[in-house]
């Protein structure tokens, strides 16, 4: 009876539906956690990136250059540092034409720093829609598996004359095992979808919050030209 229930045993015995569902939940949790690691490496590059740019910033340096300094040494993991230097870019190419007025050279780079932004957003929330997906099928892929496992149980009954617990029993603890992995997969996923979504609203309302300031600070520059 313990042989007949062991892990390995109620798997290699189990329809090939079942088979099939458990090979498919074991890969999704495998490609599930492969994002979790390579999500939680992005979005902590972001956070220390962004701390340290922030530093970096409002120490008073001169923003000239500063500028040169990170384009020379470009950190493509600093979202603020990538909506600086757009920003900074299109206010000195639109200030050296000397034709544009004030409020059309704040709208440019105001649309160049949403822009960033907007690329920082992809960035941060690539891989998320895979980990809602995770979370929200993966359940249902392992009921379907018990379902199915329980219906080839009671098929099986139909021959056998006396349904007793070593005959119900192995059927049984096959079919649950799906739904088991289907829980292993998602409970992970919806976990860390919720955390990585909220680390990267707010990541993002951080760069929305310094480009405001950075557009401040460019408008009394232009102001002062």
């Amino acid at each position: 009876m313990q042989d007949k229930l062991s892990i390995w045993s109620l798997v290699v015995d189990a329809s090939f539906i079942v088979q099939l569902i458990m090979l498919a939940l074991m890969i999704t949790s495998f490609v599930s956690w492969v994002m979790i690691f390579q999500r939680r490496s992005v979005i902590r590059s972001a956070q220390r990136s962004m701390r340290a740019f922030e530093e970096r910033f409002w120490s008073g340096a001169d923003l000239g250059q500063l500028y040169r300094e990170v384009s020379q040494h470009p950190n493509e993991n600093c979202g603020a540092e990538n909506i600086f230097r757009a920003g900074l870019k299109e206010f000195t190419r639109l200030t050296q034409q000397g034709k544009a007025e004030p409020d059309v050279v704040m709208n440019g780079i105001q649309r160049r720093m949403r822009v960033a932004i907007s690329r920082e957003e992809e960035k941060l929330q690539k891989h998320l829609p895979f980990l809602a997906t995770v979370g929200s099928t993966t359940p249902y892929m392992g009921l379907f598996g018990t379902v199915w496992g329980i219906m080839n149980s009671f098929r099986g009954l139909a021959t056998v004359p006396h349904a007793t617990l070593p005959v119900v029993a192995p059927g049984i603890a096959e079919a649950l095992i799906t739904t088991a992995l289907g829980l292993f997969a998602a409970i992970p996923a919806v976990i860390a979808y919720n955390r990585f979504a909220a680390q990267s609203e707010s990541l993002l309302s951080n760069y929305e919050t310094f480009a405001d300031e950075f557009s401040s600070i460019l408008y009394r520059r232009l102001h002062a030209l």
